[in-house]
């Protein structure tokens, strides 16, 4: 198996965040030493959730402070970026670290209006703003001089400079979770993320997308390849004793979970709704933490002493998973935990499945 590390932190207040930042980096050299083979950088803004906010330029520290680790994006959120700007900062990045980034693409957050807001938008186009940067990020890798015409970009480039390392570009990764995702990603050779699936939902996932694989006509070298990289997201948590892990596990969720509602109620504009298809016993804010809480335990978490761990692992490995991105850090988690977590993870359960 292979194994990433996730990040999606949490500074409690201003005073901390550059205090947050240097941890977010020292944790990510620690995964590198661990073994672990990717590290992934999350994005959101304004409210201390991904606390170094510009996931981008802090990638390129990452990527000076690295040698060996792949940097990944879950994900850019399309909306909020110039995708000629992009496409010249992904390039550089790729330059910068020797051809190491891959780049997961989502039409923004669904739940946190306030960040569209904040760029000067709405979410309600939020789809096609990301098809057509998309479209454009692509193409500028590719054609020199590119010539664009779109609802949202008009615009002609000579050719991007430098060129990635990576040809003919970073790889871009979609985040799915619907089944009919599954497939068209298989079928347009895409490689996939996907978080809080159940166990019992996994290997009939993997099966859609290996099935899209073949409709496209993929080599068994490509199929492979992207059946490997294809990655499932959990929160991990490993401390010496399955209780003692389940109630710190349950604590620090119980309190991302009160700052993700706060900031949503407090920022999201009046006029703002979630779809209520888009929301689960773990978004939607009438659903008491007591039933919250245990749900994303069940469905999203990996937790307990290492003996409990690897047998999880091993659940998954079971199903169908090849590539497993954990969650180590949790709200504001305090640093020496998440680093003692990411040891006995990286000591006592990554070994059984290398």
């Amino acid at each position: 198996m292979q194994f990433g590390w996730l990040t999606l932190s949490l500074s409690p207040s201003p005073e901390e965040d550059a205090a947050r930042i240097q941890q977010q980096i020292a944790q990510v050299c620690y995964a590198e030493e661990l073994g672990f083979s990717d590290v992934w950088l999350t994005e959101h803004y304004f409210t201390g959730e991904s606390v170094y906010n510009d996931a981008l330029t802090f990638a390129s520290a990452l990527a000076m402070r690295t040698e060996r680790v792949r940097i990944g994006f879950a994900v850019v959120q399309m909306p909020f970026h110039h995708p000629v700007r992009l496409a010249v900062q992904l390039a550089l990045l790729d330059n910068l670290s020797n051809g190491r980034i891959d780049v997961g693409v989502g039409k923004g957050t669904i739940y946190n209006e306030y960040e569209f807001v904040g760029h000067g938008l709405r979410s309600d186009d939020s789809r096609a703003r990301m098809e057509e940067a998309v479209e454009i990020l692509e193409r500028a890798w590719r054609e020199a001089p590119l010539s664009y015409e779109g609802k949202y970009y008009n615009l002609t480039i000579p050719e991007i400079r430098p060129r990635p390392v990576q040809q003919p570009g970073p790889p871009l990764w979609r985040s799915v979770i619907s089944p009919g995702s599954f497939t068209e990603c298989g079928r347009k050779g895409i490689p996939i993320l996907t978080a809080r699936l159940p166990v019992d939902r996994i290997k009939e996932r993997w099966a859609l997308y290996e099935a899209g694989l073949d409709e496209g006509g993929h080599d068994a070298a490509t199929r492979a390849k992207l059946l490997a990289q294809s990655a499932l997201w959990r929160n991990v948590y490993v401390a010496e004793s399955d209780a003692q892990a389940e109630d710190e596990l349950s604590n620090l969720l119980l309190k991302t979970r009160e700052h993700m509602m706060h900031v949503r109620e407090a920022h999201n504009p009046a006029d703002f709704e979630i779809d209520p298809a888009m929301l689960n016993a773990w978004t939607d804010p009438s659903i008491g933490d007591d039933i919250a809480v245990p749900y994303v335990l069940e469905t999203g978490s990996i937790y307990g002493s290492p003996a409990r761990v690897r047998e999880q692992v091993a659940e998954l490995r079971d199903v169908g998973v090849q590539h497993l991105l954990c969650q180590t850090g949790f709200g504001d988690m305090d640093h020496e935990q998440n680093l003692a977590s990411m040891r006995r993870f990286g000591e006592d359960v990554m070994p059984a499945f290398l």
